[in-house]
């Protein structure tokens, strides 16, 4: 299944792209993988959650935090393929939890992020991962990911054949409904 329509299937509402907080831009782009940028989780109630996770936040609090930080980088990637559809696969994802040095379940946490990434791209949406505590992250901000995405290619040969016999098929329609008048 497609992973528009999937978004679609799960009533998600990808928003707007937030912009780079400094000098960087969202996404670069070099052969078939897209590098995105660092982002912190979003707004709550006109607010952004800041705080430590073990002091602040709950880990379960902290996972709800990374999945939106996932809605944030799904819309980058949008903005810049055009379709979510031609993400290929998520390559590496370094997930940075801002936690009490006795707080252990960054891998936790960052499920938030990679349950949502499964959810819209399926077995693909599981890529190379690493879930880390730091002392202190920008603003404040409790979780913040960046990750690499492999993208099609519009030379990808299975996507290729695929959309072959559908216009093959439609062209056998067609043809047929002239021959029966239909």
């Amino acid at each position: 299944m497609s992973a528009e329509r999937r978004l679609q299937e799960l009533g998600i509402d990808l928003g707007t792209v937030s912009a780079p907080v400094a000098n960087y831009v969202n996404a670069v782009r070099t052969g078939n993988l897209l590098f995105l940028a660092g982002k912190g989780p979003r707004a709550v109630d006109g607010r952004r959650p800041r705080g430590k996770v073990g002091r602040d936040y709950t880990a379960e609090e902290a996972y709800q935090h990374a999945r939106t930080v996932g809605l944030d980088l799904l819309a980058v990637m949008k903005a810049e393929l055009g379709s979510l559809d031609r993400v290929k696969r998520v390559v590496k994802v370094l997930g940075m939890v801002n936690a009490t040095p006795d707080f252990g379940d960054q891998p936790k946490v960052i499920d938030g992020f990679s349950d949502l990434m499964v959810e819209v791209f399926g077995d693909p949406g599981r890529g190379a991962r690493a879930a880390v505590g730091m002392a202190a992250l920008t603003g404040g901000m409790a979780v913040e990911i960046e990750m690499v995405v492999e993208v099609r290619t519009s030379l990808d040969p299975y996507a290729f054949m695929r959309r072959c016999q559908r216009i093959e098929a439609d062209a056998l329609r067609r043809l047929a409904k002239g021959i029966l008048g239909e």
